[in-house]
């Protein structure tokens, strides 16, 4: 039976007696001795068989050196003396050895990633539904006797040797630490950067068995979440917060929304990834936990979560603003592996501009229930502020995407554009197939929201489409091809699944297979492994129909204002032409060649050429590589080349950074790419032309 005399946070009592007898280093028949029963009588008590009375209950407590409310309450061990200490996994016992955990590997180690990742995770977590799950980082630089009272927290000493071992290897992740144990011993100087969420679940559940925590602090690959309109899925997303340490260390310190061992806060653990190595005579695995040493027979001498006191908390800097629940995760020795952020405020705007560019959905106001997400960030130096705590605007960061989405929640969207500040809608069908193994044939289809709305003359990227589903995080971002000349400039925005406010059986198919579509990164809807191999053949065409669906969509609600406008203004007509090759001759696209079918182009705020081109390519298995060259149509003599400033890829093709060329997909028979040209003179003066070349120079 379970003991119902304790507070509602209590835990059994069989389990948290257990437990004190195992802190306490004392056996059953030590108890039952001391406390005047039988050896079964305790037995009992422990196994949940029975309940000790309540004068049992007060020489179980003297017995334990406490007083009897915590006997009664359990919220808390009794005895509390077991130290803090490193654990460092043993080498494996067949030879084996990883040089670096792999899951870091799989994104880029850099701010805007982390932001990204971690955001997703909070929002996945979002505890009370009535309110929005707020997410802050804290860059802090410590140095002096700050830095110094850290490390001792850490208990840097200890993992010295571990790390000098780790670091004197010829393996890429040792030459990441060798770097981050430099720059602390020159610099006297160490960059912490602390990711916390409040109104989250917390890390709940217990350190080994299924749960948050255990997926979070001891397993790879397991995401926990089991609804499909979370944005992770693979479980690699934490592992982004280990990859931005230089040195390999996350603290962590939760505020669980559900008891563990009767408590609630400052559940505090420390994870450190390092590859393999030996010290002092012995081989380790790779990582290693900060924690209390485990009295579980099973996991003896393993360090676990610790239930820390307010003091401790403070000398790592992981104390927490509120009980609230959620997590801070701690990163010693930050850094953006990207090379783009290196100061202090370069790193603090690079936080700010990926929150806005990647949540700007789930912060943006007037859905019933208020906004998904309040992020923030701030900068301090040994704990005085640099740069002021910075709320992330939606508005100020992406005002026409946000203007669409407010008029969508408020229900003020129109048919048809007539006025710079209105927000078209339409609806877009996805064609979701059915399950493998499913005897429906037809599957079902959902219509996802599509919303446009003009945005200004100085917007650096417009005509984008930008979808996302669930939590409202931009997954898909694509630039909108095939448009009229002169078409103003605009924003649109596609919501699917849950992200359109409904509930229904089309809804959650609709979430689950666009979920299957994602890459590990959630950049994209495209094939996947899981796809095909979760949906019956035909999906990958599923997801090619929706990418048309849309942009025929798009392409329709801005073509109604320019429905007058045959061909665009009579100047960029004039001036962007679409030619042949010297000497080309007749189109030879029928004789198996790839060929230009279409060019449109604008004049961007720079004075640049922005062109969209669109290719025709005949069937091949093996894809086409091939060198888009833009250059300047002249009256007489060799047309003069322009440099490429950008490319993109659109439609059915990938741009390769090194060379400039743009590979297209095997077995397709359209591709776009877009592209901005460098310009000497503005683009206003010159009229352009857009070849496709082979690599060596030979006209397609």
């Amino acid at each position: 039976m379970n003991d119902s005399s304790g507070g509602s946070g209590a835990e059994d009592i069989g389990a948290w007696l257990g437990r004190q007898l195992r802190r306490k280093g004392m056996t059953q028949t030590e108890l039952a001795q001391a406390v005047g029963v039988t050896r079964a009588a305790v037995s009992a008590w422990i196994t949940g068989r029975a309940e000790p009375r309540e004068d049992k209950k007060r020489a179980i407590a003297a017995v334990l050196g406490t007083d009897e409310a915590t006997v009664h309450n359990r919220t808390t061990d009794a005895v509390t003396s077991l130290p803090v200490q490193w654990y460092h996994r043993p080498a494996h016992a067949d030879g084996g050895r990883e040089f670096g955990n792999a899951a870091a590997f799989a994104f880029d180690a850099d701010l805007a990633v982390l932001a990204r990742e971690a955001t997703q995770n909070s929002l996945d977590e979002r505890h009370d539904p009535t309110r929005p799950v707020r997410v802050r980082f804290t860059l802090e630089e410590l140095s002096g006797e700050l830095l110094v009272s850290f490390l001792d927290a850490l208990k840097w000493k200890e993992l010295e040797p571990h790390y000098d071992a780790a670091a004197d290897q010829n393996q890429k992740v040792s030459r990441v630490l060798a770097e981050g144990l430099r720059q602390l011993r020159d610099s006297g100087s160490l960059l912490l950067l602390r990711v916390e969420d409040y109104n989250a679940s917390g890390l709940t559940g217990s350190d080994y068995e299924d749960g948050r925590f255990a997926a979070v602090v001891r397993r790879q690959l397991d995401s926990h979440k089991s609804s499909n309109s979370a944005g992770g899925s693979y479980g690699l997303g934490k592992a982004t917060l280990w990859a931005t340490s230089r040195l390999g260390l996350v603290l962590i310190n939760s505020s669980l929304s559900e008891p563990h061992q009767g408590r609630t806060e400052r559940r505090l653990v420390g994870r450190l990834d390092l590859p393999w190595r030996t010290v002092e005579g012995s081989a380790y695995a790779g990582p290693a936990w900060l924690g209390e040493p485990d009295t579980e027979p099973e996991y003896e001498g393993v360090s676990r979560s610790w239930w820390a006191d307010e003091e401790t908390t403070k000398a790592l800097r992981l104390e927490r603003e509120s009980s609230d629940p959620g997590t801070s995760f701690l990163i010693v020795g930050a850094h953006d592996a990207s090379g783009e952020a290196e100061t202090l405020q370069a790193m603090h705007d690079r936080l700010v501009t990926a929150l806005a560019d990647n949540f700007w959905a789930a912060m943006t106001p007037g859905r019933p229930s208020g906004p998904l997400l309040e992020s923030s960030v701030r900068t301090l130096r040994n704990g005085s502020v640099v740069v002021p705590e910075q709320r992330v605007d939606p508005y100020e960061h992406q005002p026409a995407r946000t203007r669409a989405l407010a008029a969508y929640f408020t229900g003020t969207t129109v048919d048809e554009l007539t006025g710079p500040e209105q927000v078209a809608a339409a609806r877009v069908p996805l064609r979701v197939p059915p399950l493998t193994g499913e005897s429906s044939r037809n599957g079902t289809t959902h219509e996802a929201v599509l919303l446009v709305t003009p945005t200004d003359a100085d917007d650096p990227e417009p005509n984008q489409l930008v979808g996302m589903r669930g939590n409202l995080m931009a997954v898909l971002r694509r630039p909108v091809y095939q448009l009229p000349l002169g078409t103003n400039p605009f924003q649109a925005v596609l919501l699917a699944g849950h992200a359109t406010g409904n509930e229904s059986e089309d809804v959650e198919r609709a979430e689950a297979f666009l979920r299957a579509s994602e890459p590990p990164e959630h950049n994209d809807w495209n094939k996947t492994e899981e796809l095909t191999a979760t949906y019956a053949r035909g999906a990958r065409q599923r997801i090619e129909d929706f990418r048309r669906e849309m942009n025929a969509a798009v392409r329709q609600l801005v073509g109604r204002r320019q429905e007058n406008r045959t061909g665009g203004p009579a100047v960029l007509r004039e001036l962007l032409r679409l030619d042949k090759p010297h000497g080309s001759g007749p189109s030879r696209a029928g004789a198996g060649h790839p060929s230009i079918r279409h060019v449109s182009g604008s004049v961007d705020h720079q004075g640049r050429w922005n062109v969209q081109v669109e290719v025709k390519l005949p069937p091949r298995e093996d894809p086409w590589v091939l060198a888009p060259v833009a250059k300047f149509a002249v009256r007489s003599g060799g047309r003069p080349t322009v440099e490429w400033a950008e490319l993109t890829a659109g439609e059915n093709c990938r741009i390769d950074p090194g060379t400039g060329t743009v590979h297209f997909d095997p077995d397709v028979r359209e591709a776009s790419f877009s592209g901005v040209a460098k310009h000497p003179v503005p683009a206003s003066r010159t009229r352009l032309i857009v070849e496709l070349q082979h690599p060596g120079g030979r006209s397609a």
